[in-house]
């Protein structure tokens, strides 16, 4: 009767490996031991992660110090601390009524900032919804960002027919978020394989895919994995694990080491990075990019973060998890102070500072919100064009007139309507 070995009493020999040889059209080695392994290395260890400074801001012992300098230090910090001044103002203002949505990047400004660093001006960006960092990074502007979430007759992004947060620049290279959780991923394979293809950009620019750790369980991930390491195509995706997907934790959402480990079963370079160590982030995608010019593939990087926010101002997260535990990771674990102390003990940075880039921040962004929040709508007719091109099809013709029929019998007796009709630019006179 056939029994098998069990490898912890028996290890394969290395001669063993050689005799048997290997299985045909392929490099496993065939072996006589029947073993188990549920990693990618056939050990119990975890994939580590690269780290450059410590939580107090020092560099830890032998780390591998990007090459950066007092101004562009001073870049990453202020627009570190933009990102959170925008979010608060952002989040109360939902508050106020003022706006429908707002999704927060607060925990995550080493990775998101760390990251739009590292890549070129002219990479193509598919962000999920906490990537506003790389817009303001690339010069979108505060002004663009509340046009944007007020959906004002000055919004670039979608003419106030998107949700808020929901960006899209063409002349920034970054592409339209969209709600539905990871259709980005697949999206981002096809977009490096476009650039692969393009003699102007080949060789010069990769497709940059962010997504969450939860967005890594939808099928999407597999099929965007599968086609940029397959056909292949210069794609770098970057998952912010975050731990958490609206409620559920990480530890609840995947049995496997995180998302690094599924890396290698595409046959992909992975690497993991601290995401609150805003240099160890510059220096992982500045690597990763490299490699996925160089190679031509997809490569992916898991940044290890914490959000310290509500996942949305839709969510109470504190309906599902502790509040102790929430203020304990700001404090002890806080990207933009840890990268704050380095800064000081570089003499690149003061408490003078600190404190004037604060106030002049929280200037600029009220400054923002009230010009924005003062501005009219586009024109209501403005919500049934730029969806086809061509000729416009006939269900776009009829549900305008559909429209235009309720505004005439309710649009200026109807209080409701009335009311919403004012905000737009000439009052829903171009369709009346």
């Amino acid at each position: 009767m056939f029994r098998p070995v069990l490898a912890r009493t028996i290890q394969p020999r290395r001669s063993l490996h050689t005799a048997l040889g290997n299985l045909p059209h392929t490099t496993s080695p065939l072996v006589s031991n029947l073993t188990f392994f549920n990693s990618v290395t056939g050990s119990n260890e975890s994939i580590p992660t690269f780290r450059v400074l410590d939580g107090v801001g020092k560099p830890v012992e032998g780390a591998q110090m990007p090459e950066i300098d007092q101004s562009l230090a001073r870049r990453l910090y202020e627009n570190m601390q933009l990102l959170p001044t925008l979010d608060t103002v952002l989040y109360n203002v939902q508050r106020q009524g003022k706006i429908s949505f707002h999704m927060t990047s607060h925990g995550e400004e080493g990775t998101i900032i760390g990251a739009a660093a590292a890549l070129d001006p002219e990479d193509e960006v598919l962000g999920q919804y906490r990537e506003m960092g790389v817009l303001l990074w690339r010069g979108f502007g505060i002004d663009n960002v509340m046009a944007q979430c007020f959906g004002n007759q000055e919004d670039t992004s979608g003419k106030g027919r998107q949700m808020p947060v929901h960006f899209g620049s063409p002349k920034h290279h970054f592409h339209t978020i969209s709600s539905p959780l990871a259709t980005q991923i697949p999206q981002a394979a096809g977009v490096g394989y476009a650039l692969k293809r393009s003699p102007e950009r080949r060789g010069r620019n990769i497709a940059a895919c962010f997504f969450g750790e939860g967005a890594a369980s939808e099928g999407d991930f597999h099929a965007g994995m599968l086609l940029a390491s397959t056909i292949p195509a210069p794609t770098l995706y970057i998952a912010r694990n975050n731990g958490f997907a609206i409620s559920t934790p990480s530890s609840e959402q995947y049995a496997g080491d995180g998302i690094a480990s599924r890396g290698p079963g595409y046959g992909i370079d992975t690497v993991r990075v601290d995401g609150n160590d805003v240099l160890a982030v510059l220096a992982g995608i500045r690597e990763a990019r490299r490699r996925t010019l160089e190679q031509g593939r997809a490569v992916l990087v898991e940044a290890m973060s914490y959000r310290v926010g509500h996942h949305s101002t839709s969510d109470d997260s504190f309906a599902y998890r502790q509040r102790s535990e929430v203020e304990d990771r700001k404090r002890i674990d806080n990207p933009i102070v840890r990268f704050r102390l380095f800064m000081e003990s570089q003499g690149w940075w003061n408490a003078d500072e600190e404190e004037a880039l604060k106030a002049r921040l929280k200037a600029d962004v009220m400054k923002a919100f009230k010009r924005a929040d003062a501005l009219p709508r586009c024109e209501l007719g403005e919500l049934f064009t730029d969806v086809y091109g061509g000729e416009e099809p006939w269900n776009i013709r009829e549900q305008r007139e559909e429209l235009k029929s309720l505004l005439k019998k309710y649009g200026s007796t109807w209080e409701p309507w009335k009311t919403e009709l004012g905000k737009f630019r000439s009052k829903g006179a171009d369709l009346i």
